[in-house]
């Protein structure tokens, strides 16, 4: 073998090697063990699914180095329960969606989506490029979190009704289920709201205790059968235009990691993140047509009028956000300055091609 390949051979093994080591300590060296609570119910699809496909993929991707411990809502604390339980350590991480948490801080909203915000792919792109993780740590860090992107809705839909809402008076008196700074906007104009797990909906819209309900979009929300209870079905709504999942993990935990580690927990958040927005695009259409077709349902839009009313509401809900704290203010400018710059790019290129696209395919 002539001396300059078999150098070559050489470092190409001793690479191979090193790339290996990692893997091989999954095998026979020391594992490390991540426990995870979700706010989710176990097996539902989209949403717990999607965490659990996550748990397996922290494993898979490690060759066994980390091994995951998965509990869905209600299996070793309850959903809303899942932020102190791995703020405190008895867990390592939680998955769910950081909204859950703006009585913590109102911030939180931010980094799941808040009236009139970011859609998934803006947001996604704020968070690595545009600054957003570095404000989602330093919130998040305060209460001893170290947070990640690990799940996507796309747009969610405007909700379940048991009555049309033909103006932004019909939501006086209202009770209605919906979470985050989008419910503020509703109490502005006269709803009254509560922020239920979501195995507790149902039963409340069910039995009359709210009227309404917002939970995802066609495909999660056909196997909660709100159909049963409302068949007014709203299309993307105005308070979770692109609702962002979160991995919250320890940070004193997350510490002990080697960056080895800390990168396969990264890699299978973005994977996941990825993977269930993507299943949402896939599936959303299908279960839309199949509410319509075999339930009934009927699929209304808000008007302009009660779009113009939810934006006035929400211009007040954001200027209270922001006088909270130095902070709240900070990730508030961040993040309008956000919707500034990549919503208009959008709105010149991809939005003007869909809206062009689907007018000469006569699609609706």
């Amino acid at each position: 073998m002539k001396r300059r390949n078999f150098l070559t051979q050489a470092a190409l093994g001793t690479t191979a090697a090193a790339l290996a080591t990692p893997a091989l300590a999954g095998s026979h060296g020391a594992t490390k063990t991540m426990t995870i609570v979700s706010t989710w119910p176990r097996d539902f699809p989209g949403l717990g699914t999607s965490a659990q496909r996550f748990a397996e993929r922290v494993t898979n991707l490690s060759n066994g180095a980390i091994t995951t411990e998965y509990f869905a809502a209600g299996e070793r604390v309850g959903a809303f329960d899942a932020f102190d339980e791995v703020a405190s350590g008895n867990s390592q991480a939680y998955i769910g969606a950081d909204y859950y948490w703006t009585g913590k801080h109102p911030a939180y909203a931010f980094f799941t989506s808040v009236p009139f915000g970011l859609t998934h792919p803006e947001h996604s792109a704020w968070i690595k490029f545009g600054g957003g993780q570095a404000l989602w740590d330093k919130l998040s860090g305060e209460f001893g979190i170290k947070p990640l992107l690990v799940g996507a809705t796309g747009t969610q839909a405007g909700g379940w009704f048991n009555k049309e809402i033909n103006s932004a008076d019909d939501f006086k008196g209202l009770k209605m289920r919906i979470p985050g700074l989008g419910g503020n906007v509703l109490v502005k104009l006269g709803a009254s709201t509560v922020s239920l797990p979501g195995g507790q909906i149902y039963e409340n819209l069910v039995s009359g205790s709210i009227d309404a309900t917002e939970w995802v979009g066609p495909y999660n929300d056909y196997f909660m059968k709100f159909y049963e209870a409302a068949k007014y079905y709203y299309t993307g709504g105005m308070h979770e235009p692109g609702s962002d999942l979160a991995l919250g993990v320890n940070k004193a935990w997350w510490d002990t990691l080697s960056p080895w580690e800390q990168s396969i927990i990264e890699a299978a958040s973005d994977q996941e993140a990825a993977a269930m927005y993507e299943e949402a695009i896939a599936l959303n259409g299908p279960y839309l047509k199949k509410l319509v077709d075999e339930q009934g349902v009927q699929v209304r839009s808000f008007n302009d009028d009660t779009w113009d009313a939810m934006y006035a509401a929400w211009e007040e809900v954001l200027e209270e956000t922001r006088a909270h704290s130095p902070l709240a203010a900070e990730i508030a400018d961040a993040y309008v300055a956000a919707i500034e710059s990549e919503g208009g790019f959008l709105a010149k290129f991809e939005v003007e091609f869909v809206n062009q696209r689907n007018r000469v395919m006569g699609l609706d």
